[in-house]
């Protein structure tokens, strides 16, 4: 590929994850609000239009009106307060729906002018693949809650965040990858571990973000809103109280929510000793700001993570704490391909070693 196909590409699957990043915002508002259960087909082309008449309204009303979250939480609902939940639905599909087109259509274009590798093909034919696989996956998420339960499952609703941000993250790497290409990590980083400690918090931070998924999906931050302790204690003593033992970690809120903490503590730890770790060793200055930027991330990231957890989990506070957790991410991201292109750019920054006279 040459330089110039390059940055077009690269451009094009940043404005990728900027939509996406939006998504996964329409998604915590959709989920918050409890909106995510009004539209009851899956219907991927015929679903673009919403009802058009007040007839098409009522019909729309009627099979929302046969799922266990009308008649057990909102029995009697007007139609006015059904479309306030629907057009939340409605837009998260739509902005997916958006999403999808913006991205096949230049792919094939991309494709067709031979202005990608074939490298570039494979990477960018399987984030697509995925990107039908999250839509299919966002269905069968709904699913779960139009049975007996108005709640949709938590490993599903999990499963479609993680989904969600790999598609971000595969995005935005292959998009820093083409506008500098990376090279091995620089002895320094290596030598004083940096680099491999820059991939642990990106794995960390990836685990944090599932965490929050299952916090959201039993709805555990709507109890043991105190900090530090959760009402009093360090450990509460409900944590173990489901059999068989494991099934504590996916479906006791209180050891959700000690969990999800417990990450975030081991952040507040490790981000900190690796930013002073980065100030011993030579850095470029994108790598220096990204490994600087990383904790001021995570403090905005806690922040709002306590301050959501303190006031009982408002819609607001608690979508931009969904973002923040793909902006740290996104953060770590950053840090971590700079710390790769360290090795080439300090090298060209070397003077050249004098030749010795010869005669």
């Amino acid at each position: 590929m040459d330089q110039r196909s390059q940055q077009q590409v690269a451009a094009w699957l940043l404005l990728c994850c900027t939509m996406l990043f939006t998504l996964v915002v329409v998604g915590g508002v959709t989920r918050l609000t409890h909106s995510g259960l009004s539209i009851v087909e899956w219907q991927p082309l015929v679903g673009t239009l919403p009802p058009l008449s007040e007839q098409a309204w009522q019909e729309t009303f009627q099979k929302y009106q046969q799922t266990p979250e009308y008649q057990k939480v909102n029995l009697g609902m007007s139609l006015e307060e059904f479309k306030g939940i629907f057009w939340w639905e409605y837009g998260h599909r739509l902005l997916g729906r958006t999403i999808g087109l913006i991205y096949l259509v230049p792919f094939l274009y991309f494709l067709l002018r031979g202005k990608l590798d074939r490298t570039r093909v494979w990477q960018l034919g399987a984030i697509f693949v995925l990107g039908g696989l999250q839509g299919a996956l966002g269905w069968y998420m709904v699913k779960s809650g139009l049975v007996d339960n108005p709640r949709v499952s938590q490993y599903r609703l999990t499963a479609h965040l993680a989904l969600a941000f790999a598609i971000y993250a595969a995005m935005l790497w292959v998009a820093l990858g083409l506008l500098a290409p990376r090279g091995a990590p620089p002895h320094d980083a290596l030598r004083r571990g940096l680099w491999p400690f820059s991939l642990v918090l990106t794995a960390i931070i990836f685990v944090m973000s599932l965490s929050g998924g299952l916090v959201a999906g039993i709805r555990a931050g709507l109890v043991y809103n105190t900090f530090p302790l959760m009402n009093g204690y360090w450990i509460p003593p409900q944590i173990l109280l489901l059999e068989p033992w494991y099934s504590n970690f996916f479906d006791n809120a209180a050891t959700v929510q000690f969990d999800h903490r417990l990450i975030a503590w081991l952040l507040a730890a490790l981000v900190p000793w690796f930013w002073w770790r980065s100030r011993h060793v030579t850095l470029t200055p994108w790598a220096r700001l990204w490994c600087d930027a990383l904790p001021a991330v995570l403090i905005l990231q806690l922040t709002l993570g306590i301050v959501t957890l303190l006031l009982a989990v408002p819609v607001a506070l608690a979508a931009a704490h969904q973002a923040g957790a793909l902006l740290l991410l996104t953060s770590a991201l950053m840090a971590n391909h700079q710390l790769q292109l360290t090795a080439n750019s300090s090298e060209q920054a070397q003077p050249a070693a004098p030749r010795r006279a010869t005669g």
